[in-house]
């Protein structure tokens, strides 16, 4: 599922499907029984649908990071005034997500029908299409410098209507990060059964369920937002993405020469987390006492285990 933006400073996204971004944690229903797939036919079906929803959040999250850019520097409220000391900062330029849109906007009208969050889906592109247009302006604005010339008068105009429409484009963001990742979790339970069943503990589902447990990690990481970890739900997801680890272990003793690309990173990313949990515990959660820099690390790391996962995968040996 997607792409995580952390930390002070740093923002870090995951480009592949098997991520899942979190900006917020609204509470959403689990899926219905209607919306689970029953058969390889319609599971292959949810997972490209949510594939193409995932692909979306991934790519648009460089507007979040955009958006935070220019927070760092402009006073919320007051907006600009000319006076602000790192102005040159400016916006981050946006990514074209033509194609995504319009493949998740295909997936919306396409089976299994999710109409909770294929209606958030489309009103999350509604956003998205109403805010990007002024973050491209107000970028241009910046990197040229016009305020120079016209007193910061389109500056404040930009200000003025952007802080609505980020607002707008932020709520949208986390319903569907909430949602999604709901029905993702259902999901991949789904497909690892249908590997088991298909194909027996192969490597396909010895690493898809390592990198299912890895993500369930990184769905309580700390953000911006929420800077202040879950000690308790953070130590058993990792003591979970332990389980699975012991079992890759197994596999790898039981099947010597199997190379499955990722085992080592993944190995070395459990002794981090641990690392990083014990730091989180003299803290008493906030990752903002000394250990910003390993949350960084994390996600960094986790980002380079699913390109390797994606190899492992198409490529097993």
């Amino acid at each position: 599922m997607p792409i995580r933006r952390i930390l002070f400073g740093t923002a870090c996204a995951a480009a592949l499907a098997a991520a899942m971004p979190l900006a917020g944690r609204a509470q959403v229903p689990a899926p219905s029984a209607a919306s689970a797939p029953t058969g390889e036919a319609e599971l292959q079906a949810a997972i490209t649908k949510s594939n193409a929803y995932t692909a979306l959040m991934n790519r648009t999250l460089r507007a979040i990071q955009s958006w935070e850019r220019y927070a760092s520097w402009v006073d919320m409220k007051k907006g600009p005034t000319g006076k602000e000391r790192y102005i040159s900062y400016g916006l981050y330029s946006l990514y074209d997500v033509t194609g995504e849109i319009r493949k998740a906007e295909e997936a919306a009208a396409r089976d299994p029908k999710l109409p909770e969050i294929d209606a958030t889906v489309l009103g999350y592109i509604k956003a998205y299409q109403e805010l990007a247009p002024l973050i491209t302006r107000a970028e241009r604005y910046y990197d040229r410098k016009d305020y120079r010339d016209d007193d910061l008068a389109e500056g404040r105009s930009l200000h003025a209507q952007m802080v609505p429409a980020a607002k707008a484009f932020l709520d949208q963001r986390a319903k569907l990060d909430a949602e999604m990742r709901v029905y993702k979790t259902a999901l991949d339970a789904q497909e690892l059964a249908a590997i088991a069943q298909r194909e027996g503990k192969s490597v396909r589902w010895v690493v898809r369920n390592v990198m299912i447990n890895a993500r369930a990690v990184i769905d309580l990481m700390p953000s911006n937002e929420k800077p202040v970890v879950d000690l308790k739900a953070f130590d058993a997801a990792v003591a979970n993405y332990a389980k699975a680890i012991r079992e890759m272990d197994d596999f790898k003793d039981a099947n010597p020469g199997k190379s499955l690309f990722v085992d080592s990173q993944a190995s070395s990313w459990l002794g981090k987390l641990r690392d990083f949990s014990a730091k989180l515990a003299k803290s008493k959660g906030d990752v903002r006492r000394g250990a910003a820099n390993d949350a960084n690390w994390i996600v960094s790391s986790y980002n380079t285990m699913i390109t390797m996962s994606e190899t492992a995968i198409r490529f097993p040996r």
